[in-house]
């Protein structure tokens, strides 16, 4: 069922209601093509926008593979040079788990709520 409001308003047309009706009802220009071309030319740009990134990322990280296999080999070698009793007193120290998931999620919660109030 339509409603009568949307009836009567789409009956009622003032002068500016007819003069854009008929500027919208003209034919559309010749172009020759000129909008498909453009068309095109925006979505290969888009396409390339969006290939860019994951495209760079892979290639960076193929790159980096091999310095980073060697770094984490060296920290390997540096760790077992390290007192057992120097790391079992510092692990003490750090905070359980849970501990850092519940203040992350307070902080997540902090922070959506700073958010809503500015708005």
């Amino acid at each position: 069922m339509i409603s009568k409001i949307i009836n009567m308003a789409e009956k009622i047309k003032d002068a500016e209601d007819r003069l854009l009706e008929s500027m919208f009802d003209s034919r559309p220009i010749a172009d020759d093509g000129f909008s498909v071309r453009i068309m095109r030319k925006v979505r290969r740009r888009l396409w390339f926008r969006r290939l860019a990134l994951p495209v760079a990322a892979v290639t960076g990280g193929a790159i980096a593979f091999k310095p980073l296999v060697g770094l984490v080999t060296a920290l390997a070698n540096l760790w077992s040079l390290i007192p057992a009793d120097l790391v079992s007193g510092t692990t003490g120290s750090i905070p359980p788990f849970q501990t850092v998931l519940l203040g992350a999620i307070l902080l997540a919660a902090g922070l959506l709520g700073m958010r809503l109030l500015e708005e």
